[in-house]
């Protein structure tokens, strides 16, 4: 990573993206503002970012199709998508789409801040430690380079769902309370973050079905529990 990070900030309100803009500059951040779809599209395209903000509704091209757009170039990536509060369904939808978290308008730019500092930082730790490899039944995930392979071959995930897999990966075979993986992942337990736990979660089952020895097991009103064979 660039000692100067990028980040793709993709916002069609000219008074609310100047702010931000401004603010994250202000951070020492590098701000490439977008306020359509379209000219973010060209963007992505054409450039390297080490993080992306997207807005949902946009011009031309809305957020969703941008996210679709990025993932197909770059997996690993991180994607926060800005939602309005009165639609909940478009964070699990992003979330669906690859995106790695959310924040609801409106939104304090401490908030922002943080969300960026930690989703930065664990790139850098990433980056920066030797290869960290499980062995997951027919599976082998490395989580340094964020890559699952298996019977049909190399997968790269999402800086968050590697983040989620690595969670369970560590704790085999014993029963992990929803609220502990929230706060050790995301910083704080709460509905909506619970949600969003269940779409990766959901997304890990698919990935990991070709071995049917490895489950990740519903406990009632607990959380979950991530089955290995011995």
């Amino acid at each position: 990573m660039s000692e100067k990070p990028r980040i793709l900030y993709v916002e069609d309100d000219i008074s609310l993206g100047f702010v931000t803009r401004d603010n994250l500059e202000m951070e020492g951040y590098e701000i490439v503002h977008c306020t359509t779809g379209g000219e973010a599209m060209q963007k992505i395209l054409e450039e390297h970012f080490d993080l992306c903000i997207l807005d949902v509704m946009l011009p031309e091209i809305d957020g969703f199709d941008l996210a679709k757009a990025i993932r197909e170039k770059d997996q690993e990536v991180p994607i926060l998508f800005l939602s309005a509060k009165s639609l909940k369904e478009d964070r699990l939808t992003g979330l669906r789409l690859g995106a790695d978290d959310y924040l609801t308008k409106p939104f304090s730019i401490e908030e922002l801040l943080l969300k960026i500092d930690i989703f930065l930082r664990r790139r850098r730790i990433v980056e920066s430690h030797e290869t960290r490899v499980f062995k997951l039944g027919k599976y082998r995930f490395d989580y340094t380079n964020v890559e699952l392979s298996g019977p049909s071959g190399k997968r790269n995930l999402t800086s968050r769902e590697a983040e989620v897999l690595r969670y369970l990966a560590e704790r085999p075979n014993i029963v992990l309370r929803r609220s502990d993986i929230l706060t050790s992942i995301w910083g704080k337990d709460d509905y909506f973050l619970g949600r969003s736990l269940d779409v990766f979660i959901s997304r890990l089952r698919k990935y990991l079905k070709e071995d049917p020895s490895i489950k990740i097991e519903n406990i009632h009103a607990v959380g979950f529990k991530f089955v290995l064979p011995e």
